[in-house]
């Protein structure tokens, strides 16, 4: 399907996180997205609650806790256990574990449960209840997130069958859809970023297509990741297509 892509005229309330013992300075982040898991696709250059969270991607942010079942870790520890759930439900997305599941919220729901459920059990496959900021971005109340994932569902619903025929423009703007909006509603206290990537390994598996790089990997991709999403966020798919353009063909 990528072939034909290439050749068709194509014109982000988190549990209260806790200092590091003793006051102590807490340790750089982890600098990669990948199976090992690093910095998590999707979060943009900051996303914080009522100034108890924060997630930012640049390289001087410091590592946040998190309350879980474990404890408190700090993101540094959290991160590979994260990574080890998200592999084993990649690999079950890809084994067709989910094909029969409805698209639409209740998938996403089953897919941050599976991804936390065990280390975070009071939120994990839940809607965040509290209001946070990512970057400039401050997404919707919390009181409105089930009704605006509800409609995200119904909306991918509505593309599907279009993503499915025209392996063009309509094929790129759902996945930009698919993903930007998804980011931009935020819908999770936390590992939206990680969801976001399940699901649409989830969306490419049904397509009939391959699993795609989809973390930025230098500076400049990320700036440009960034600014597609910022566009997202005005409804702006188009910076958001042509990545999806060039993950696809590499063009």
């Amino acid at each position: 399907m990528a072939d034909n892509i290439e050749n068709h005229d194509l014109a982000g309330k988190h549990s209260a996180l806790e200092s590091p013992p003793g006051g102590e300075k807490t340790p750089d982040s982890l600098g990669v997205d990948s199976a090992q898991c690093g910095r998590e696709h999707g979060v943009r250059e900051g996303t914080c609650s009522g100034g108890e969270d924060s997630q930012d991607t640049r390289p001087d942010r410091t590592t946040r806790f998190v309350e879980t079942a474990l404890g408190i870790l700090s993101y540094t520890q959290l991160a590979p256990l994260l990574s080890d759930r998200v592999t084993a439900l990649e690999a079950d997305v890809l084994k067709g574990v989910f094909s029969r599941d409805s698209l639409d919220e209740n998938l996403v729901l089953k897919l941050h449960n599976r991804i936390a459920a065990d280390l975070v059990p009071d939120w994990a496959g839940r809607w965040r209840d509290i209001h946070v900021r990512v970057g400039r971005l401050e997404p919707a109340a919390p009181f409105r997130v089930p009704l605006l994932m509800r409609d995200y569902a119904r909306d991918l619903q509505a593309r599907w069958a279009g993503a499915l025929t025209e392996q063009g423009d309509l094929l790129l703007e759902f996945l930009a859809f698919a993903e930007g909006r998804f980011l931009t509603i935020h819908p999770f206290r936390d590992f939206n970023g990680r969801t976001i990537r399940v699901f649409l390994l989830e969306l490419l598996n049904r397509l009939d297509l391959p699993s795609v790089r989809l973390a930025p990997q230098s500076e400049s991709e990320r700036e440009k990741y960034f600014s597609a999403l910022e566009s997202a966020d005005h409804f702006d798919w188009q910076p958001l297509v042509s990545i999806w353009r060039q993950r696809l063909t590499g063009i």
